[in-house]
């Protein structure tokens, strides 16, 4: 019998295992993608000499990093487009938006987006401002948290919108006094000129995935949760764009993709969505998950509060934010494709959302029938994303519902947004509540971690940094957002493991380094457990590999 080598080890330096008990190792032996031993001598034992000796020199093998909220194939639209999150501030948007026009002559509409609301007054930059770069072009550009758009004159008069426009449910155009539109448009009010910007193709489409998964793998992460699986604003279906790739063996990663909720249906889009799974499963993307998305954000007051914003400067109310779904047809939609098998994803930002998400989640439970079609055993694994502000009360029903905390631990620390266009408008106390990590691993929620790039980035290593410090990388803020909820680097690393990989159902093949699993592997650049805290987010990528197959080796100067 011949002898069995590896085709791969991995040896030299420490293992994060993510294994239940978070155990390290300081070996991996791989065979046909898959880890075949832990420990550095067993994987010497296998190396044979057509073996491939991994030298870690220290550095640290990781388990794949899975996202559990990305949107790829948006940030690779965008990376084609008139891509702003790069600026620093409002100057170097307008910038970048004339060199873009004047390098693309060839282009009727000027689309693109990723500026961010703090770097102009109130959050709302004006049409006129657009107009004196692309005067006779119409301008249409998402912001960076995709809850709202940037036009100018020429995009709102070719899309009708005047001063007479109503609002559109769950949407609102910002007015200059007379009621004109002065082009900042919220939540669904974009989608007044979303609708008349071009297409893009079917290889635009394509080429943004092969972007969004290049960039990914660059950053380790080997396998997402596509948030928002469905037409959205100017936005793609990205169902067919994601089969295509599978159908071509383009598709590296592996892909859950969450089904969008049209607000605007009811429960008869249920027999759609499950036709659409069906379509699925074959192969490296499964369309298993369904997208409720139940609120806005802070910093436009269209995140869903259980009490009022407070004014400016002392002044009246803005209100308490929009619940786009009524908690009745909230409530019926999720029971709906939780009796079908599917999982609920939910963008809940505001306490009102999250309390009106669990609801909906406890009500599904209560009325889940013994027997479910097709096989599924109700091990649904709903989870909460973004989770921005949660009453104290509803810390504890993530643990009981068995409903998932999807943080992005990103957002977690004090920027110009959160001190000028979110702190004030939510008050000391709920300003307190924000981003609750380490309140709901202590009450034994389950927590798992994305980055909802393009909103934010990717990186993981940069999520993490902020999850263990509560302050971005660099400090430059000054002081921590709410530091006795900062996570353990195991707990943060861990959520972008063993956790992601949970709640896309793939903890037997993904998530963790333990033999029989898939060798979807990170060899990061150093150690980020030798450091201090405040030198996590210097760690990068070195190689990553998908079932033992590198997909990824940084380039050396």
């Amino acid at each position: 019998m011949p002898q069995l080598h590896a085709d791969t080890v991995f040896v030299g330096g420490p293992v994060f295992t993510a294994d239940a008990a978070r155990t390290f190792s300081d070996g991996v032996a791989v065979a046909g993608g898959r880890v075949l031993a832990l420990g550095e001598q067993a994987a010497r034992e296998l190396t044979g000499a057509r073996t491939e000796v991994v030298d870690l020199r220290g550095r640290l093998l990781t388990p794949g990093f899975v996202d559990a909220h990305a949107h790829p194939v948006f940030a690779g639209l965008e990376l084609q487009q008139c891509d702003l999150t790069g600026a620093a501030d409002g100057a170097a948007c307008l910038d970048l938006i004339a060199g873009y026009a004047a390098a693309h002559p060839e282009q009727e509409w000027i689309v693109g987006g990723g500026w961010s609301m703090d770097h102009f007054a109130d959050g709302t930059p004006t049409r006129q401002q657009l107009d004196r770069i692309c005067a006779g072009r119409p301008v249409f550009l998402i912001n960076r948290d995709r809850h709202g758009a940037w036009v100018n004159t020429e995009a709102l008069r070719r899309a009708g919108v005047t001063a007479t426009t109503p609002d559109p449910p769950r949407g609102r155009i910002e007015r200059e006094p007379d009621g004109t539109p002065s082009g900042s448009l919220h939540e669904a009010a974009a989608d007044l000129v979303a609708r008349h910007t071009p297409a893009p193709t079917a290889a635009d489409h394509d080429r943004a995935l092969e972007l969004g998964q290049r960039r990914m793998l660059e950053l380790g992460v080997t396998s997402w949760q596509d948030a928002l699986v469905g037409a959205y604003l100017h936005y793609p279906d990205t169902y067919d764009i994601y089969r295509r790739a599978e159908a071509a063996g383009t598709l590296v990663a592996r892909v859950v993709g969450a089904q969008w909720w049209d607000p605007t249906r009811g429960v008869d889009q249920v027999e759609e969505l499950v036709a659409r799974r069906a379509g699925t499963g074959a192969g490296r993307f499964l369309a298993t998950s369904v997208k409720f998305m139940q609120d806005g954000v802070c910093e436009n007051f269209t995140a869903a509060m259980l009490a009022p914003y407070l004014g400016p400067d002392g002044g009246s109310s803005p209100g308490s934010g929009l619940s786009y779904l009524d908690p009745r047809d909230l409530a019926a939609g999720v029971s709906a494709v939780d009796h079908q098998g599917f999982q609920a994803h939910f963008h809940t930002i505001g306490d009102r959302a999250v309390r009106e998400a669990l609801d909906a989640v406890e009500r599904a439970r209560a009325t889940r029938p013994a027997a479910l079609p097709g096989g599924h055993r109700g091990d649904n694994r709903h989870h909460l994303a973004h989770i921005q502000v949660i009453h104290p009360d509803d810390i504890p029903r993530f643990r009981a519902l068995r409903a998932a905390a999807n943080m992005q631990p990103l957002w977690a620390h004090i920027d110009p947004q959160m001190s000028d266009l979110t702190a004030p408008f939510l008050g000391p106390e709920r300003t307190e509540r924000q981003y609750p990590f380490q309140q709901l691993r202590a009450s034994g929620a389950t927590l798992v971690a994305g980055s909802d790039w393009p909103v934010s980035s990717a990186d993981p290593m940069l999520g993490i940094h902020v999850a263990v410090n509560r302050m971005a990388p660099g400090g430059a803020e000054g002081a921590p957002l709410t530091p006795h909820q900062r996570l353990t680097l195991v707990d943060a690393l861990a959520a972008y493991t063993a956790g992601s990989s949970w709640i896309n159902h793939l903890e037997h093949t993904i998530g963790s380094i333990a033999p029989g699993r898939d060798a979807d592997l990170v060899v990061l650049d150093r150690d980020p457990f030798q450091g201090g805290h405040d030198e996590i987010s210097r760690a990068t990528v070195d190689e990553t590999f998908v079932a033992g197959r590198r997909v990824h080796a940084r380039e050396y100067a």
